[in-house]
């Protein structure tokens, strides 16, 4: 066993649903979202510098920020920073990391995470890292970590489990993206059902062996490149391999399919920071449930987030569930349940500026 996995961190989104604080400029990974004085990449970093030296880290981001993880991870070499030519979600930007260190680590063990997840326990998070590790060297074995669901959230996808498959590594038996706010319901009460982190575990030969079953097309793709990672060739390699390949996310793709897929359940008080509404369940909040991080006055209003710069007085009178924001040059307000909207929200502020996005 390679004593030393590889920690592959996922750091190329754009952020849509942190719009406008989240621009396409500075995206959400790279700004200090919870207010501690580090970004969520920094933080990533951060957590698994614990159980991984600084060589052990490749971070994959677009091109366009290669600058922002240099400036903010300078422990690392350029070598070690992964650049997407476009984006073609997380199979592709998977497949990249892992066809790139088996070419010179055959025998390595990955550790895969988004940059944007809030984890309040880390000891207990890193002891259930180090359980997946140890599990993901049995056989082709593809671990990912679920989060015993305490509400039914509709924001999240779910993992089905079989019961007594395992004592602590548990055989997945459907993936559900996420589930509308009756079904939500039902998985939680069935007892069945973890929330699906989009963290996982695996040996690289174990999911290389996977996309050749599954995605023989991007394994192909890979594999014809395998010659060129590392060289002056690579970046041309990928540009031309990222026009082949088809936009699908890992789930889909792979751990949908596969029966070599595992589960080990995690309880060390995870969120993923996805958007404004998941931060507001993770900030302080005033009586009237509102997180207020503005100048501001406000009357008869609840529920609400509010972020706004100090140098100007924001009053509030009569909201319930809002998002008030204003970043830069633009104010937003809207429902704080608005998740789904944001996506034409800044589609269609691009039409108004590039400089609004």
């Amino acid at each position: 066993m390679n004593n030393k996995p590889y920690i592959v961190i996922m750091a190329g989104g754009i952020g849509s649903r942190f719009w406008p604080y989240s621009r396409r400029k500075k995206p959400k990974q790279f700004l200090d979202v919870l207010g501690t004085g580090r970004t969520l990449l920094q933080m990533t970093f951060d957590r698994f510098s614990e159980i991984a030296d600084p060589e052990q880290f490749r971070i994959i981001t677009y091109r366009k920020y290669v600058h922002l993880v240099k400036e903010q991870l300078p422990e690392l070499t350029g070598d070690q920073i992964l650049v997407e030519p476009n984006r073609k979600n997380t199979a592709t930007c998977i497949a990249y990391a892992t066809y790139r260190i088996h070419s010179y680590d055959p025998d390595a063990t990955l550790i895969v995470t988004p940059v944007d997840h809030l984890i309040l326990q880390e000891g207990k998070f890193l002891r259930t890292i180090q359980k997946a590790v140890l599990a993901s060297q049995e056989g082709d074995r593809l671990i990912t970590l679920g989060i015993k669901p305490n509400r039914p959230e509709t924001g999240y996808g779910y993992i089905q489990y079989i019961e007594g498959s395992g004592k602590e590594v548990l055989k997945v038996k459907t993936f559900t993206e996420k589930p509308n706010a009756k079904l939500a319901k039902t998985f939680l009460e069935s007892g069945e059902f973890v929330w699906n982190s989009g963290m996982f575990v695996w040996k690289s030969g174990s999911l290389i062996n996977a996309f050749r079953k599954y995605m023989p097309d991007l394994a192909e793709v890979f594999e014809e490149g395998m010659e060129f990672f590392g060289t002056d060739q690579e970046a041309d390699f990928v540009s031309k391999a990222y026009l082949q390949v088809k936009n699908i996310s890992i789930d889909y793709g792979i751990m949908e399919k596969s029966s070599e897929v595992y589960v080990i359940l995690g309880d060390f008080g995870w969120a993923d920071l996805g958007s404004w509404n998941s931060l507001k369940e993770n900030r302080e909040k005033d009586e009237n449930q509102n997180v207020v991080e503005a100048n501001a006055l406000l009357y008869n209003t609840k529920n609400c987030f509010i972020k706004t710069d100090n140098d100007k007085l924001v009053v509030v009178e009569g909201l319930d569930n809002f998002l008030i924001n204003e970043t830069d040059n633009v104010l937003l307000i809207c429902s704080l349940d608005g998740d789904r909207k944001f996506r034409e929200f800044v589609s269609n502020a691009r039409k108004k500026g590039e400089d609004f996005i």
